[in-house]
Order: C-alpha cells, then structure tokens, then sequence
C-alpha cells in the first residue's frame, strides 16, 4: 500500500509538471564558432536564444508561464510599441537585476520607472555590442510611408544579431523594405507575414529571395483572416532558390 501510495505521488508530481510546462515547438540547435546556438520558438514574435551561457528574449510577451523552465534572460530585445512585442506585464516578470533591455526609443519613453535601470536605446542604424554579441537596429515599417501607417519608419527596429560569426536578422513588423532586401550574409532570419499589419507570404518570399539567407523561419504569421499560409511561403521561396532552406515551426501552439 505504501509504495502504491508512493508512486500515485510520483505520477501526480509528474503530471502537474507536464501541465505547467507550456506546450512550445521543439528548439533548433546551430552550430556557432562560439559554441551551439540554441534558438526557441515561443508564439508569434517572441523567442529565446541561447548561447554560450547567455541568454536573449527577443519581444517577450505571454506572462511568465511562457519562459516555464528557460534561463531568465541576459539581454531583452523590443521591437516595438505594439503589445504583441512589448509586454510590461511579461518584462517585468521574467527580468532580473542585471538584465539589459535592447530598446527603440519609442520603446524606452514608454517605459515605466521599475525597467528604466538597465536600457541600451538604439535607434535605426545604430550598433552595439553587449556580452559579445553584436546589435545593430534596422529600420522596420510599411510601405507606402504613411504617417499614419501601423509601423512608421523610425519609431520601431528590426535587428541583425552578430553571434559566433553568424548573423541572424530579427525583421518585427515590416514590409519588403528596402533595407530588407539589401541585407547580406544573413544566416538566420526570422521573417514576418500577417495582413493588414506587415506583408502576404508573396511579399515576404520575394524579399527572402532578395537577401538569401541561409535559413528562414516565418513568424509572426498571424493576422486578422487568421494564420498565414507559411507551407505556401515555402513553396515560394524553394522555387525562386532552393539553396535557402525554409523551417516552418508551430508558433501558435495550444495551451
């Protein structure tokens, strides 16, 4: 009876474990001259990347269920005002005191006093390196120029991330812009497609073909009319140059 009782303890530790871990896509493991790369999926424009005991959230958002069993994180990247990619709530509640946040400007002037401690502002154009890792800001927005546009050119960035001599490109809410096509020896890129707030797949696919990067992973994929059609992306961009390999990850998993 005892060691019946035992294992119902076992099997419902177990069990309540399993049901506070979120269900999240399996992560990706890149090799690096630093050592693996280890990128997570998490929903829509948030995920973690791993490597060499650091530790990056790029647009946080969820609560702090969504980062379950993840290294809190060394340096946090904003996109944007939006609250898909910028989450007091979530920022508050994963950071520690020796996080750095990677902001916009835009960003930075809404934060409140409690996250003000340790912020890199970086504007479009602008480069840092922060734990040896190198950030440069792109700019992000919609086309035509609009003022009154979603994403205006200035206010939110896209980033190129410099790791282990890879290069990886975070788009956020963008078009086929210019400096989206122009970029060069991109490795990884993390890609955006969702109408009416940035592009359809025919766009994005046309801009990955531009830039070629090694390997492309829609997110960010879900607008109004529901989730993109990313197993079409794939189709696109592997006709116009099937040296760049398209991974398609659930970025949109159930609870």
């Amino acid at each position: 009876m005892k060691q019946f009782f035992l294992s119902f303890l076992s099997f419902a530790f177990l069990f309540s474990l399993k049901a506070q871990t979120p269900n999240r896509a399996t992560a990706d493991i890149i090799s690096t001259g630093t050592g693996p790369l280890t990128i997570q999926p998490l929903v829509h424009a948030s995920l973690v990347l791993s490597t060499s005991g650091l530790t990056i959230y790029a647009d946080p958002t969820g609560g702090a269920a969504n980062y379950a069993g993840i290294k809190s994180p060394d340096l946090i990247l904003i996109t944007d005002i939006h609250g898909d990619h910028f989450d007091v709530k979530t920022i508050s509640a994963v950071r520690t005191a020796s996080t750095t946040l990677v902001v916009p400007k835009a960003v930075a002037d809404l934060l409140p006093d409690s996250l003000k401690g340790k912020v890199v502002v970086l504007n479009n154009g602008d480069k840092t390196t922060l734990s040896g890792i190198s950030i440069t800001a792109l700019p992000m927005y919609n086309l035509p120029e609009n003022p009154k546009a979603m994403h205006t050119k200035g206010r939110g960035n896209g980033y190129v991330l410099g790791i282990g001599g890879k290069n990886l490109y975070l788009s956020g809410d963008t078009q086929g812009i210019p400096e989206m096509r122009s970029l060069k020896d991109i490795d990884i890129a993390f890609v955006c497609m969702n109408l009416p707030y940035t592009m359809d797949i025919n766009e994005a696919a046309d801009a990955v073909l531009a830039f070629k990067p090694k390997i492309v992973y829609p997110y960010h994929y879900r607008g109004t009319g529901g989730l993109s059609d990313v197993e079409g992306f794939r189709k696109l961009v592997e006709a116009g140059n099937k040296n760049i390999e398209v991974r398609l990850r659930n970025w949109y998993p159930s609870k």
